[in-house]
């Protein structure tokens, strides 16, 4: 049989003192449990659970409880469960050898512990589900889980389940098992009957997160209005507000939290934009309708996003103004920006030292041909920052930017909105100094014929450590059509003064004047077979390498998705019983709404070829950044696999996670 999932969703309920939040199911009486006990061997409620449970973040979910057990003995008469402290202990082995006694060294623990029928231990963890809803309505899913490279037969799953149900009476008939890799889920599809069979609860892991209500992606705590945005309001978003979307916004401004009612990934630009400024962000579903969140809309809150819940009562202006004073920086800043390169360069010409003169984004790419095989990175041109430069000073746009700002009412948002806007209509429309002019026409003509080139933003404050800029500027394709590459250039360059980006800029105390406007050019590619974005580092296992990936058929957007189609979500680790054909085992999170059952977005060879240059480029970046030991960084790459099924890996610039 399998855990199902119903479409029912629970109320809020009320919370102690003046804070209301989503609660988590009933722990039942608080027991006296010594926080330095070992093991036990029987769980009897669910405060004993959550004193042995360790947060823990796993693939689609954030700090979820974790219980590890260890079976001693498997298939003989001696046969018993323990379960473990897991904040003493957490590692099985170490367990195994502190507390239980056995001499082993680790390499002989191993062997008999995983990978093979015949093994004198089965460990694994049972993971609390809270916010799951279940066919009924209610609540709460307990996972049975084990490493997800690990074969485990149904033999052995069916001796964990008969086991941990009875040492945890209080979750007996919310216990299900969960086959959490590739491999594992390969087996059940093949075992299914007998899994039925031996009356085992099953649930897949599309199951688990379709089913799930609430999600933190970014913890923390803000003040201000609570507010639903669906896209046809005035007023815009202000970084005193907490928002409150349906749907993915394809534009996040800058704003204090951010709820949405529909589901995110880590790499959304939404949890993107959330992790660089320090927003905390959540998906909750039906939020907008669900009490008590619906009782404060348009009201002074406090939120915060907690591991288990949403918490929320009614603030001061005074708090918000308090906070919003703490969250900006003292002091204004003042972007690099070096005018002296007067040309544009090939990337293959173009040092990572340049980013000064050029930006981020195309030092980045530049560097991508270095770090891999550059047949696998798109090659082109940098326009450098001293073309806006030169630009804007010639047309007096500087000075007319100067002239809106003294303006009293740019000081209102809907008016300011509307003065960027007319701003960036007189930058489109003002001309190109003809020297530069015929210096973009050699660029635009180097490019194969028929080529429609990409014009990508690549300005002085974007993707950079700690900052990445995601979302903040604008793109465009120059199509054959078009005539003088200067419209698009000239629409990216306008780009630097979208409402989004000044109103990020205006927050942290960024110099207007001293933002520039760097253009990467290179061909563009329609009809993608595949689109996708990546972390170089394994998000959920910190002691384990490996790499993260959404990915999403054709040129369906994988950070803004436009509708209620769901990427394909997967985590991808050292399978430590690998091949050399097979090193890598792939744990899917969530699997593509937009193939059939059974398939997937990426294909094998294509994963494996991606999961190399991912090696690659960790271990080129990092040394270029000085972080080689440093195990929390990452490069967050974006990816393509064409028509013709070749990889280009299109930009490379340090994780802000």
């Amino acid at each position: 049989m399998r855990i199902r999932h119903a479409p029912t969703h629970p109320r809020l309920p009320a919370l102690p003192h003046d804070a209301r939040s989503i609660a988590p199911p009933d722990r039942g009486p608080l027991g006296k449990i010594d926080p330095q006990t070992d093991s036990l061997t029987v769980i009897p409620d669910r405060a004993t659970f959550d004193a042995f449970a360790v947060r823990d973040d796993v693939p689609g979910a954030l700090g979820v409880r974790e219980l590890k057990f260890v079976i001693t003995d498997v298939g003989t008469d001696d046969m018993r469960l323990v379960f473990m402290n897991s904040n003493k202990h957490p590692l099985h082995y170490h367990f195994v050898t502190d507390v239980l006694g056995y001499d082993l060294s680790t390499a002989e623990f191993n062997r008999i512990t995983y990978f093979t029928e015949d093994r004198q231990f089965l460990v694994g963890s049972v993971l609390a589900f809270d916010s799951y809803t279940r066919p009924d309505g209610s609540p709460g899913l307990y996972a049975l889980e084990f490493w997800p490279t690990d074969p485990v037969s149904v033999a052995h799953v069916s001796r964990a389940y008969r086991l941990l149900r009875d040492g945890m009476p209080f979750a007996a008939d919310l216990l299900a098992y969960h086959p959490s890799g590739d491999l594992q889920e390969r087996l059940f599809a093949r075992e299914a009957e007998r899994f039925a069979q031996n009356a085992v609860p099953t649930v897949a892991t599309s199951d688990i997160f379709e089913s799930i209500t609430y999600n933190p992606l970014n913890l923390g705590e803000a003040v201000g209005e609570l507010r639903v945005l669906n896209g046809t309001e005035s007023r815009p978003a202000a970084a005193t507000d907490i928002v409150i979307y349906d749907r993915l916004p394809n534009d996040l401004p800058l704003v204090a939290g951010v709820i949405t009612s529909a589901p995110q990934t880590p790499l959304s630009h939404v949890n993107l934009r959330a992790q660089q400024n320090g927003i905390p962000n959540a998906y909750l579903v039906n939020a907008a309708s669900l009490p008590p969140l619906s009782d404060f809309i348009g009201k002074t809150v406090w939120m915060a996003v907690t591991p288990d819940r949403i918490e929320i009562r009614e603030a001061t202006p005074q708090e918000v103004r308090d906070t919003y004073d703490a969250r900006r920086p003292a002091q204004v800043t003042y972007p690099p920006r070096n005018l002296k390169a007067t040309d544009t360069v090939t990337l293959n010409d173009l040092p990572f030292s340049a980013s000064d003169a050029f930006g981020g984004k195309a030092t980045g790419v530049a560097e991508l041909r270095r770090a891999i095989d550059p047949r696998y990175v798109p090659n082109g041109f940098a326009v450098p920052f001293s073309f806006y430069h030169t630009f804007m000073t010639v047309n007096g746009l500087y000075d007319q930017i100067l002239s809106t700002m003294a303006r009293r009412d740019f000081q209102d948002g809907e008016v300011r909105k509307d003065l960027l806007k007319a701003f960036r209509r007189t930058i489109k429309d003002a001309p190109v100094p003809n020297d530069i002019r015929g210096k973009l026409d050699v660029m635009h003509k180097a490019f194969p014929a028929g080529t429609t080139p990409r014009c990508r933003s690549s300005a002085n404050a974007e993707d950079t450590i700690g900052f990445t800029g995601a979302g903040l500027y604008d793109s465009y394709t120059h199509r054959l059509d078009e005539g003088h590459i200067e419209k698009s250039i000239k629409q990216v360059w306008a780009s630097l003064w979208n409402f989004r980006a000044f109103e990020e800029r205006e927050f942290y105390r960024i110099d207007h004047l001293t933002a520039a406007m760097g253009v990467l050019v290179h061909p563009n590619y329609d009809d993608e077979r595949v689109n996708g974005v990546a972390i170089t580092r394994n998000l959920y296992f910190d002691n384990f390498p490996g790499y993260y990936v959404n990915a999403q058929v054709g040129e369906d957007l994988i950070t803004n998705p436009t509708g209620d189609e769901t990427a394909e979500e997967l985590l991808i680790m050292e399978d430590l019983n690998g091949t050399p054909d097979r090193p890598y085992e792939m744990i899917y999170v969530r699997r593509s709404s937009l193939v059939g059952e059974g398939e997937t977005v990426i294909q094998p060879d294509d994963l494996l070829l991606l999961t190399e240059q991912m090696r690659l480029i960790q271990a080129h970046f990092a040394k270029l950044y000085g972080r080689t030991d440093d195990p929390t960084f990452a490069m967050d790459i974006e990816f393509k696999v064409d028509r013709n099924g070749l990889l280009s890996i299109k930009q490379a610039r340090p994780w802000v996670g």
